[in-house]
């Protein structure tokens, strides 16, 4: 099947906007994936290092009481966790383009 031939449904959609910035966060503090979901048990969010790597591959939905925990074990603002956006492009436009792209 050629790419021209694709319809949307067949695009791979990912499930969470966060992943990137977890897995750059995470490596910015040297730790690993393991180290990670250890530390979000310990805060009190029961996850293991498969899910953390499902997280990081937007494989995997992030509600909103994790984001809360991705936050405090990162020690970051919990706006730090999603991707920027040139406010000069609507919001449903960059949410859209996202929705179906590696970054």
């Amino acid at each position: 099947m050629r790419k021209s031939q694709l319809n949307r449904e067949d695009i791979m959609r990912f499930k969470n906007n966060v992943g990137p910035q977890v897995r750059k966060l995470r490596n910015s503090l040297e730790w690993s994936q393991s180290v990670l979901a250890s530390k979000l048990q310990i805060a009190g969010w029961d996850v293991s290092r498969s899910a953390v790597s499902k997280i990081e591959s937007r494989l995997s939905h992030v509600d909103d009481r994790g984001l809360m925990y991705l936050a405090e074990v990162l020690k970051v603002d919990i706006r730090e966790l999603f991707p920027k956006r040139d406010t000069s492009q609507s919001l449903h436009a960059f949410l859209q383009r996202i929705q179906v792209t590696r970054f």
